[in-house]
């Protein structure tokens, strides 16, 4: 019998993974100042749903523990997936949070979906801020888009190489 996630940890993880991918696509696709804008008009409120949707998460998983992993599994993997895991938790708060205070830097309100505006944060309007916290955004995405794959490739290594049932593990 594999040891399952529970369905809202499911539901969160796809729906948390699928905003995440589709943001990162948003704003590495090359395309022209009509579809990027409105790619970015996607991406902002995007962004602070991953932030509403892995609070949500963590306040899961306080209540509910994961699934055990499988014995088989060698020391470093263990320990190599909590340290993933971790940051994964920081960047999913980290990026949108970045994203945040930059918008509110540059006096840019996040709609979300034209029902209503995300408040904008008190913080510095100057040019260096505003570029820092770009800087900042765009590295923690990368560094983001570096651990999904590091992810996907850990997932597919235990499903296809190692012989284990990881990917049922997570899957409706």
């Amino acid at each position: 019998m594999i040891s399952k996630y529970s369905i809202t940890a499911i539901i969160l993880h796809w729906s948390i993974a699928f905003l995440i991918i589709a943001n990162i696509a948003f704003a590495m696709i090359p395309a022209p100042k009509p579809i990027h804008e409105f790619l970015m008009d996607l991406h902002l409120p995007f962004g602070m749903l991953v932030l509403l949707l892995v609070i949500g998460r963590i306040l899961w998983r306080l209540g509910h523990r994961p699934p055990a992993k499988p014995e088989t599994l060698a020391s470093w993997e263990v320990w190599l997936s909590r340290i993933v895991h971790f940051l994964f938790y920081a960047l999913m708060i980290l990026v949108p949070l970045s994203g945040w205070v930059w918008m509110s830097a540059e006096n840019y309100p996040v709609s979300m979906f034209g029902l209503f505006e995300v408040p904008m944060l008190p913080v510095d309007q100057s040019k260096a801020f505003k570029e820092v916290m770009h800087e900042r955004h765009e590295v923690l995405g990368l560094t983001t888009l570096g651990l999904v794959l590091l992810h996907v490739i850990g997932a597919l290594k235990h499903q296809y190489l190692d012989r284990m049932p990881f990917i049922q593990r997570m899957w409706p």
